[in-house]
């Protein structure tokens, strides 16, 4: 329920921002065209209240620069909503679930030989239930690992590792929750962009035969949500590929040393089962 809660949570934040700033941006484009209608109504009740003053030449200023964010923004809104809407929903739940594997597994990293030595130096001061202590205070699965180990100290070393290797394939289970929801996301990211360009070529073709002509004007809409839907399905797989290397080269990496330190441990408790004989 946890888990879930974060998720949605995450997921609300992205929408709210990106509505936010596609509302300012619309906003923002009534305004200047506003402000230009404007103008050219001064300018044109000017050069009628002053017929008799010489004419000047007016000197159109170059359009400002748009920066990649606000041009992505004006394509997105130019584009068809119903399948715009549906490729930034495949973003948003993508990144959302995205971010909170990533926060998860940030947290389950745990410096092994920093807890290995912890533990070691418990079993020497203090026995088992002090090391059993120590892994109780440190979050992460290798600590977790541990715990499940000197549980079953007193039943032997192949009961312990038995147990580390069961109770260690559900950890791995446990990093890799969510991963195929991403997979499914950068899958469907550019489908659905393909979807809107077949649909746009359909309705070109089918603006083609109700007017009876073929004009570059006639079939310029359906051709441009065709290509954008393409463009932006395109992009959303590749951000969330990024994202999703990026969690599979962290869950490899706390495997890895998920394993590493493990055969420490069993070393560890070896020898402190040697020593007390």
């Amino acid at each position: 329920m946890k888990k879930l809660f974060t998720l949605l949570t995450i997921v609300a934040m992205l929408s709210f921002g990106f509505v936010a700033s596609v509302q300012a941006q619309d906003q923002t484009g009534t305004q200047n065209e506003m402000a230009q209608t404007d103008e050219m109504q001064a300018d044109t009740a000017y050069a009628e209240d002053d017929d008799a003053a010489p004419a000047t030449t007016l000197t159109a200023e170059p359009a400002e620069a748009k920066d990649f964010q606000q041009a992505l923004k004006e394509k997105f809104i130019e584009g068809n909503w119903a399948f715009m809407g549906v490729v930034l929903l495949t973003l948003i739940f993508g990144l959302a679930l995205s971010i909170e594997r990533i926060i998860y597994l940030n947290l389950s990293t745990t410096n092994t030989t920093k807890l290995l030595n912890k533990v070691e130096s418990a079993l020497e001061t203090g026995g088992v239930e002090k090391a059993k202590e120590v892994c109780k205070n440190t979050r992460g699965p290798v600590a977790s690992i541990f715990y499940q180990g000197l549980d079953r100290y007193t039943e032997g070393i192949d009961i312990v590792e038995k147990s580390i290797v069961s109770y260690g394939s559900v950890l791995m289970g446990r990093l890799e929750s969510g991963i195929s929801w991403i997979s499914l996301f950068i899958a469907l990211a550019p489908m659905l962009g393909f979807m809107g360009t077949v649909i746009g070529m359909i309705q070109a073709f089918d603006d083609i035969a109700a007017a009876g002509d073929i004009s570059p004007t006639i079939v310029a809409s359906g051709i441009k949500v065709a290509l954008l839907t393409t463009v932006f399905g395109l992009i959303v797989a590749i951000i969330l590929q990024i994202f999703y290397n990026y969690i599979i080269s962290k869950i490899d990496g706390l495997v890895n040393s998920m394993e590493d330190s493990t055969i420490s441990f069993i070393d560890i408790l070896t020898k402190h089962k040697a020593l007390n004989r």
